[in-house]
């Protein structure tokens, strides 16, 4: 018989035993959901997203981040350590992550499980364009209503 267990790094395991930051934020800034027709994946994630003073910079910085996946192990251990690598980070650093990184921050993926991270990847990637998206049109519906009443002045 066949020990399945051994084919995952520790990390693995404890993030799909003790999975970190499971559920949703209340108002989330972006959502990204993506799944795989092959093997059923399916992955939400939500960011949180906050602009902050660095060295006298606004900095669009990734300030919580929550998952929701119905998947196998090797899915549910990806989404949570894509959420603890993406806290902190500026959308810029953010958008650097990789579905290899991801594998790596878990000491490692068998082969066969490696879409999972790439998913995980997807989910983020996902999450953030819709966050610049909303952005996108926060700024211009702002920017109307300014023109409009300037316009009426």
């Amino acid at each position: 018989m066949v020990d399945y267990w051994s084919l995952y790094s520790k990390k693995v395991i404890d993030h799909f035993q003790y999975p970190r930051n499971v559920g949703e934020i209340k108002n989330p800034s972006g959502v990204g959901r993506v799944g795989s027709p092959v093997c059923g994946d399916i992955m939400e994630l939500q960011i949180k997203v906050e602009k902050k003073r660095i060295k006298g910079k606004t900095e669009k910085i990734i300030t919580d981040a929550k998952f929701r996946t119905f998947g196998c192990g090797a899915a549910i251990a990806t989404s949570s350590m894509i959420t603890e690598m993406v806290k902190g980070k500026k959308i810029n650093e953010a958008l650097k992550i990789s579905n290899k990184a991801v594998a790596e921050a878990l000491d490692g993926l068998p082969a066969i499980k490696m879409h999972c991270s790439a998913l995980a990847e997807d989910a983020l990637k996902a999450a953030i364009d819709d966050y610049l998206r909303r952005e996108s049109s926060r700024t211009k519906k702002n920017a109307n209503y300014h023109e409009q009443r300037r316009t009426n002045e």
